[in-house]
């Protein structure tokens, strides 16, 4: 199991895991994206439990592409958990989810995500969100190291 990734992935439907990855390898993004298909895989992840108690210590990813309607943990409760431990807040957390509910935005704002993303329908406007997004946080963003 690969211990350090540049992205974490977390979405439910597969079409959109797939065109999100897609876009991220058409712009040659990051080399190494962990996809999880709900809140429950991405806290274990986050925080070495379940399947991944195994990982290393603070091997954190770079960013965490998160969606807000999943199954078993929303990605509301997601953020609340990572912005609320003193070893994971500084984690960026970009919500790229289709909710353009103002309530959704200001709760994820509120809980201390860097951004927040409507996802485009079409895919050539999906990829340049996606590429624009990879290349801001993984390439011109300088992050504390975690």
């Amino acid at each position: 199991m690969e211990d350090r990734v540049d992205i974490l992935l977390v979405e439910d439907n597969p079409s959109d895991a797939e065109l999100t990855l897609r876009a991220l390898k058409k712009n040659n993004i990051a080399s190494k994206i962990l996809v999880v298909t709900d809140g429950a895989m991405a806290l274990d992840f986050i925080f070495h439990t379940g399947a991944y108690a195994g990982r290393g210590p603070k091997n954190y990813p770079r960013i965490i592409l998160l969606d807000l309607k999943m199954p078993k943990v929303n990605g509301i409760e997601v953020i609340r958990k990572i912005k609320s431990d003193k070893n994971t807040k500084s984690i960026p957390i970009v919500v790229l989810t289709s909710s353009e509910e103002e309530k959704d935005v200001t709760e994820s704002y509120a809980l201390g995500v860097n951004s927040y993303i409507v996802k485009p329908v079409e895919f050539d406007k999906l990829t340049k969100v996606v590429a624009d997004v990879g290349l801001y946080w993984l390439l011109l963003n300088k992050s504390p190291v975690v």
